[in-house]
């Protein structure tokens, strides 16, 4: 007997059960083109000079530093995870589009951001809100300084945040994309401790879904938090950058500028850029260029 249509379509494997979350996560949240010419405007308007070297923290797939190494030919670039899946999935897939020169540029270094060191880079990143793991204060102040001393004698480090009354309620966004739905779940939130936990599915036409891709285990940490702690650490100036509104749709447009002040918002994202000078006295450091991928833990 011959087997119908509807028991060969049950056999058929979902699309979520097809699908690459690493791939779904760089389609729907990252954007890291826009951020490589972010921080290279963000550094030149410090400097007045092009940067060359950066460093990823927390870099997952590393997609960032794979963009800014293609922007440029002279750029390196460093990832730093502690993961090694996402790191063996960027070897796999961005590493491999890229030309064998670009790739040549493009370090990738398994262990904690603490603790890595090597050369100095001009442009340091944390994105993603990934340094929310750190939950208390002098952990992340620690790590704050750190980051200050991976930078060269001239050097910016940017790490993105989110806040507004909204980003405190336990709640469910959708937003669409080609061939799937994304799902950022504020699945809890403690407002005395700001401990939250927050989830990311996906959804697909065939009304399967992708469930717990990822789990964010945060301290959603506050705006003048974060600024105090950058100065604290050593920085010499904190700048924020604030993402603007487009007012026909009432919602974020995608342009960031620098900002000292801005009015409510009940969800909003926004950079700070720690600025890091080059002390009275000393001589101009090259950043990484002279060591070239010199790493040691």
């Amino acid at each position: 007997m011959r087997e119908g249509r509807g028991s060969a379509r049950s056999r058929r494997a979902s699309q979520a059960s097809r699908a690459d979350k690493y791939l779904l996560y760089q389609e729907a949240v990252q954007d890291p083109e826009g951020d490589v010419r972010r921080l290279a405007r963000m550094y030149e308007s410090r400097f007045g000079r092009p940067p060359r070297t950066l460093r990823e923290d927390f870099c997952g797939t590393a997609a960032i530093a794979c963009a800014w190494v293609r922007a440029r030919r002279e750029r390196l670039a460093i990832g730093v995870d502690l993961d090694p899946e996402p790191l063996a999935w960027c070897r796999e897939h961005n590493l491999a589009k890229l030309r064998p020169g670009q790739a040549s540029r493009v370090r990738l270094v398994r262990g904690d951001v603490r603790e890595v060191r090597g050369p100095r880079a001009d442009v340091l990143v944390a994105f993603n809100f990934s340094y929310f793991v750190f939950k208390e204060r002098a952990e992340l102040l620690h790590y704050f300084r750190r980051a200050r001393a991976h930078l060269a004698e001239e050097g910016i480090f940017s790490c993105d945040l989110y806040g507004g009354p909204e980003s405190q309620e336990e709640k469910v966004e959708t937003r669409r994309h080609d061939g799937f739905k994304y799902l950022w779940d504020q699945d809890r939130f403690d407002p005395i401790t700001h401990h939250a936990e927050n989830l990311i599915h996906f959804e697909f036409p065939d009304g399967s879904r992708l469930r717990r891709a990822f789990r964010y285990d945060w301290r959603l940490w506050m705006l003048p938090e974060l600024d105090d702690l950058l100065r604290e650490a050593g920085f010499d100036a904190v700048d924020c950058y604030w993402e603007g509104t487009d007012t026909r749709r009432n919602e974020p447009n995608g342009v960031f500028s620098l900002r000292r002040e801005a009015s409510d918002d009940p969800a909003w994202i926004a950079y700070l850029v720690a600025v890091k000078r080059r002390r009275r006295g000393s001589r101009r450091g090259r950043s990484s260029a002279g060591s070239r991928f010199g790493l040691r833990r």
